[in-house]
């Protein structure tokens, strides 16, 4: 532990180099990674200098203790040698934590679909709902939500809906979103008052803005249509909407959000881009798929993972038996709690799975 503790040590000295220098800060690119992975060390570097500090604190106490005469001196310096033993343990286990293989993608933006599951209409309401709680997060920690497609009902549900969250660390704190999610409750239309239990699936990405992907044009099968709002009504008469299928791999995205279809198209070939890096990935390289075993669930799509039970005012996550009697705070984007133990669940989880 200490040597990697050391090694990242003299790679933070490299980058404190590397930013200050005019041909890196010329580089955009260049810099932007190097800033991030200075960022991204900094507390491993921080607690390797307060665990080089407590340790020498220790050895000095320990010194000091052979030749000191005065009793109550040498009960004081015993006192100091316990506590920093103490604080060491929990610095090594926070270590172990930061030492953990990190995910070059947590401090991207985050693209999330939420598309209706079984349940009609009501699973279509849920759908909004969700929508609305992801947004109301995003406000909360001052990110951005654009929306990149929505196809709505005349009732107020959303039967699919795209759309990009725009902030550091947001992926960090959504990719344990992906999933079935399940509601228990009585719908309006109900008149004898019985439960309905409806679905969502909720699937995540991360934005990969810088990735180098070849799309070759013959791959792709391009369609325009009008972009439309609830029921089907038109909300322009352009067809500046653009649905994007990747033959070879059989990925669809759809713009509707942008007035040009310009923007539209290269808002889709982002999103695009970012889906065929997410598969690529995941089909090519063993080791990323098993890592994601190691994760809070498999981020499956056909994996259930909450139940929303309105009539209880319950929230309850099935992966790490996280259940809250707050469901309307939780409704309106208050999801802190939930996703700090999800990460805490993750971060067990990999340390078990390194320790075998």
């Amino acid at each position: 532990m200490l040597d990697k503790l050391r090694a990242y040590k003299v790679r933070f000295e490299e980058l404190q180099q590397e930013i200050v220098k005019p041909e890196v800060i010329a580089d955009n690119r260049l810099y932007k990674k190097l800033t991030q992975e200075y960022n991204n060390i900094t507390p491993i570097v921080e607690l390797y200098e307060v665990y080089n500090k407590t340790t020498n604190d220790i050895a000095m106490a320990e010194e000091l203790v052979k030749s000191e005469k005065d009793s109550e001196m040498v009960g004081l310096l015993y006192d100091e040698i316990y506590e920093n033993k103490d604080k060491l343990a929990k610095l090594t286990e926070e270590a172990k934590i930061l030492l953990l293989p990190v995910d070059l993608n947590d401090d991207k933006n985050v693209i999330m679909e939420i598309r209706a599951g079984a349940g009609g209409e009501e699973a279509s309401l849920f759908g909004m709902v969700l929508f609305r709680m992801y947004t109301r997060f995003a406000e909360r920690n001052r990110w951005r939500v654009e929306v990149i497609d929505m196809n709505e009902t005349e009732l107020g549900g959303v039967k699919e809906a795209s759309f990009l969250i725009k902030g550091t660390g947001a992926y960090k704190r959504l990719k344990f979103e992906s999933g079935v999610h399940r509601v228990q409750r009585v719908p309006e239309t109900e008149s004898s008052g019985r439960i309905h239990t409806s679905t969502a699936t909720v699937a995540v990405l991360p934005e990969q803005e810088d990735v180098d992907i070849e799309i070759e044009e013959k791959d792709l099968k391009i369609d325009t249509y009008r972009s439309s709002g609830a029921g089907g009504q038109h909300v322009n008469k352009t067809e500046s909407a653009i649905r994007i299928t990747h033959l070879p791999t059989g990925i669809v995205v759809s713009c509707q959000d942008e007035r040009s279809q310009i923007k539209n198209r290269e808002r889709a070939m982002s999103v695009l881009k970012s889906k065929l890096y997410d598969f690529y990935q995941t089909q090519a390289d063993e080791e990323y798929a098993k890592n994601r075993k190691t994760q809070v669930g498999t981020g499956d799509r056909s994996e259930r993972i909450r139940t929303y039970n309105y009539p209880q005012g319950r929230l309850t996550d099935h992966r790490i038996n996280y259940t809250v009697y707050n469901l309307d705070a939780f409704l309106d984007g208050d999801i802190n709690d939930l996703i700090d133990n999800l990460i805490m669940a993750d971060q067990k989880a990999k340390l078990e799975q390194s320790s075998m």
